[in-house]
């Protein structure tokens, strides 16, 4: 089912500024503005060295932005706007791959499916060394994707170095336009509960959703889990318009309050799926538009909120075009949730420049939850304030052990080759496997005598001691390569704490209300399980 996502309108209340109070101030800044031109005025025409005017400008205008001291607003190069506005939409025309620097190349990390990318054979661990006619070693991704990224439909050609192939493999591609799915997939995790894993708030967010709950309830989904773990955002709007596909029209579903403003959002339209019980999975990496909705589902008590605590990005950009192709995105507000909770942590600059965390949530434990400012539901369950979206069951996810922590700082230096042998692994295994295969621990034993054979020096006492983290990485490759992403989480769910307490607790009622039930009834706090 097609839902618009501008559905959800909101509801605007202003609350006027004083004109002579406007004036004061304008009055009073006078003097500030003057001070600036006249110091970029000497600076251009006396000191020492020729300087760019334009150049002065966007050095003075970036000196402004940084003294804010605020991570959220930044001034946009032209480039930088094409690649947020790129960011947002989820659409783009290129190759249809995700790629991170490692070592002196730029590597593919992920090829999305169905894309120029796919179709032309290339390789997660390939590394990218010729786009076109220039040599791409010692360029970063943002390098990279600018040379990649281009008209739709027209020619590239990119040269790969992969690990056991002696020459670079040449391959030509036609620029198509890639859809970044918000859903990657939707699954039946057992006969009566779906799994929704959510990544990103783009434009499509809404229909993804709707569409992927209309099919688990087709395939006779009793509940659903939505994971939102790891979902940095994005959309405003989007926030909105997923949370009305649940929620009744003419409900809150977040305040904004500015400098001289207030406003209201509210859900416009009956919702696709008012009764069926939901789980929202959330942890550090859950921000923003992520935040918003399991604020809003939390408040209402349509959803059981479970994982650990996000990550607490409260604060409203907006974006202004300015002059010469350049863009201002500045925090004009602050969110609330329905009951009244502010969504931002507190935050402060630290000596090296970066952002941290007041009172950090070190210790996820029931008596630092408690400690946190106290609201009620709708219904008038407990719910935590003090910044960011506090879980009604907190799950630690499994640890590593220390023997595998070792092992993985052992093989960071060499990751891309790890990958790629791996893979390689992986990749003979395709056609061989069945969806219920077995693994094979001469797998990982194959890993190892390519990577000493690729003159990569690793302790094997080290590899033995961390080998069920081997383990598991060549068995979610391997299911990956030959069957894709749904039989990964299938066979991962042993190792994935949060999403088996969800499970639980899903089976434990057929209604939401059964389902906070079980969980009042349950510690509020599941530890996590380390590595053996």
């Amino acid at each position: 089912m097609t839902r618009n996502r501008k559905a959800v309108l909101a509801s605007l209340v202003l609350v006027p500024l004083l004109a002579s109070g406007f004036a004061l101030q304008a009055r009073s800044t006078r003097g500030g503005a003057q001070l600036l031109d006249q110091v970029l005025t000497f600076v251009a025409l006396r000191y020492v060295d020729t300087l760019d005017a334009q150049a002065l400008y966007e050095k003075a205008a970036r000196g402004l932005v940084k003294e804010l001291n605020d991570p959220y607003t930044e001034l946009f190069t032209p480039k930088q706007l094409e690649e947020f506005s790129r960011n947002t939409n989820g659409r783009y025309a290129g190759l249809g791959m995700e790629i991170s620097k490692v070592g002196d190349y730029v590597t593919v990390n992920k090829v999305f499916p169905n894309s120029p990318a796919e179709q032309g054979g290339v390789l997660e661990g390939d590394k990218i060394a010729i786009i076109d006619t220039v040599n791409a070693r010692g360029f970063n991704t943002q390098q990279v994707q600018n040379k990649l990224l281009g008209p739709l439909g027209s020619p590239i050609t990119v040269q790969f170095l992969r690990v056991g192939v002696s020459q670079p493999i040449k391959l030509s591609f036609k620029r198509a336009e890639i859809h970044v799915p918000a859903v990657p997939f939707a699954m039946m995790l057992d006969e009566r509960t779906g799994y929704v894993p959510l990544q990103r708030f783009s434009e499509q967010t809404t229909e993804d959703i709707a569409n992927s709950v209309l099919a688990l309830r087709k395939q006779g989904a009793k509940g659903v889990i939505i994971d939102l773990r790891g979902n940095p955002g994005g959309i405003l709007e989007e926030a909105f318009s997923m949370s009305n596909l649940f929620l009744p029209k003419g409900k809150e579903l977040l305040s904004v309050r500015g400098r001289g403003e207030f406003q209201k959002f509210v859900s416009q339209q009956d919702p696709l799926a008012p009764e069926i019980p939901l789980v929202v999975m959330v942890d550090g990496g859950s921000a923003s538009a992520s935040e918003i909705v399991a604020g809003a589902l939390q408040d209402y008590d349509r959803a059981l909120v479970l994982g650990t605590t996000s990550f607490g990005k409260g604060l409203v950009q907006s974006v202004y075009n300015l002059d010469g192709g350049y863009a201002l995105k500045i925090t004009t507000g602050k969110w609330f949730t329905p009951s009244g909770r502010s969504i931002q942590k507190e935050r402060k600059m630290n000596a090296e420049g970066q952002y941290v965390e007041v009172l950090p949530d070190s210790l996820e434990t029931d008596s630092v939850r408690k400690a946190r400012p106290v609201y009620k539901s709708a219904s008038g369950r407990t719910v935590y304030g003090g910044g960011a979206i506090t879980p009604d069951v907190i799950v630690s996810p499994d640890t590593l052990s220390s023997a595998e922590q070792a092992l993985r700082r052992a093989l960071l230096p060499h990751f891309a080759k790890y990958f790629a042998h791996v893979n390689a692994v992986a990749e003979e295994q395709k056609g061989k496997v069945k969806p219920d295969f077995a693994y094979n621990t001469a797998w990982r034993d194959q890993v190892y005598q390519r990577l000493v054979a690729d003159t990569v020096k690793i302790d094997k006492a080290v590899w033995d001691a961390g080998a069920t983290d081997v383990d598991r990485a060549i068995d979610a490759r391997v299911a990956k390569v030959a069957f894709g992403d749904t039989l990964v989480l299938r066979r991962g769910l042993k190792d994935d704490n949060q999403l088996r307490r969800a499970m639980e607790l899903m089976r434990k009622g057929t209604t939401q209300r059964e389902i906070f039930a079980a969980a009042a009834a349950a510690p509020a706090v599941t530890k996590a399980r380390s590595g053996q």
